[in-house]
């Protein structure tokens, strides 16, 4: 007979593989086939107009947002200068430089991101992975943020980002992105 703390032990730790599972995500190669596909040279080049809103982790609208961002390359650096304009009046500036590494992967660097954000290009999708240092009033928090943008056509991107802290989503973003010419 097998004894309840053996039971309880054997229990936790399928929960805890069940949890640990549920946190690993989508893998981006599952949009292998998926066309358009995203030429992150073609895409980003130019100006971008977005246009977007933040929800709580209980699904309410708190903040919204357009951006325009100037995406240019530099050899092979994607320099990213984001002007934003919240809601509440608040403007914002981020300026990110993304660059592919040799393994094919993609890296990517901004003020408030804490070390180095990762990538992932698959199909007409890009995952953007990283942690950032976000301030909320007087308290900065860093958060997780598993960004997906999918490629619509040559002119529209859709973009969502789940936003969680300690594994816990608490909240997400959506844009929807038009490039103001295709060249």
């Amino acid at each position: 007979m097998t004894s309840p703390i053996r039971l309880l032990r054997a229990g936790c730790m399928a929960l805890g593989l069940l949890l640990l599972s549920a946190c690993a995500g989508i893998d981006p190669a599952r949009y292998a086939a998926e066309q358009p596909a995203l030429d992150m040279r073609q895409f980003f080049n130019g100006t971008l107009d977005g246009y977007g809103m933040v929800r709580n982790r209980a699904g309410e609208v708190t903040r919204r947002f357009v951006v325009v961002i100037e995406a240019t390359w530099a050899g092979e650096v994607l320099t990213l200068d984001e002007d934003f304009v919240w809601s509440d009046g608040e403007t914002e500036k981020r300026v990110w430089t993304i660059r592919q590494r040799p393994d094919g992967s993609w890296s990517g660097k901004a003020a408030g991101v804490v070390g180095e954000a990762t990538g992932t290009l698959s199909g007409n999708t890009f995952n953007f992975r990283y942690t950032f240092d976000l301030p909320v009033g007087d308290t900065r928090y860093e958060v997780r943020f598993d960004d997906w943008l999918y490629l619509i056509d040559e002119r529209h991107m859709l973009n969502h980002a789940q936003i969680s802290k300690f594994g816990v989503q608490v909240a997400d973003l959506f844009i929807s992105f038009s490039k103001r010419d295709v060249r």
